[in-house]
């Protein structure tokens, strides 16, 4: 299992905001993914840039389609450019992948808002992993959580970051602050459209 999927677990949780923001998970997941091919040696930090290592082992499809999109040629790319390429959808690819392994109830239909969702899975090995490390505090989720809208951190907890982690947690925190400004940027240039319309 990984920190990408757990993340994604405690986001489809039943008792999870429905206001969060699929970008700011999306970008957040790109994250943890990077963070995941640390651990397994897939790809280091040299400064700001990810070089990538061995293939990873590892039977976690997502996981390996990661792995895959790395750039393999100087100039590598730095965390930021690897947040913004790998992140669009990704909150949408995560969700389909709980839902093919039975881990969260599918997304209520559209086109009927009615229906009743199938129950999710409630005894799975994965399901407890991630309630364990949301529990526990874990350093890493806890903060990938956080910049997607989905609790808080204390000093504390960032105390507890490698280095390496920290410099991908900073990148995702700055991406999304960029995505919020844009949101904030368009939303205010809507309304001044409005308010044109509403002077004819």
């Amino acid at each position: 299992m990984t920190t990408a999927q757990d993340l994604s677990i405690i986001a489809a949780a039943p008792d999870a905001d429905p206001s969060l923001e699929k970008g700011d998970l999306s970008l957040a997941l790109a994250g943890a993914e990077l963070i995941d091919l640390m651990d397994v040696r897939a790809v280091a930090l040299d400064g700001d840039r990810l070089v990538p290592g061995a293939a990873p082992r590892t039977e976690d499809a997502l996981l390996l389609d990661a792995a895959s999109a790395l750039s393999g040629r100087p100039p590598y790319e730095t965390v930021e450019d690897w947040l913004w390429r790998r992140g669009p959808e990704l909150a949408d690819r995560y969700r389909h992948a709980l839902e093919a392994a039975g881990l969260a109830a599918p997304a209520r239909s559209h086109r009927h808002p009615f229906r009743k969702d199938r129950p999710a899975g409630t005894d799975t090995a994965a399901l407890h992993r991630a309630s364990d490390r949301w529990t526990a505090g874990e350093p890493v989720l806890a903060v990938l959580a956080a910049a997607a809208g989905i609790g808080e951190v204390s000093d504390d907890t960032l105390a507890g970051l490698e280095d390496d982690q920290g410099a991908v947690l900073t990148g995702v925190h700055h991406a999304i602050t960029q995505l919020a400004a844009e949101r904030q940027r368009r939303s205010i240039e809507g309304a001044a459209f409005d308010n044109v319309w509403r002077g004819y």
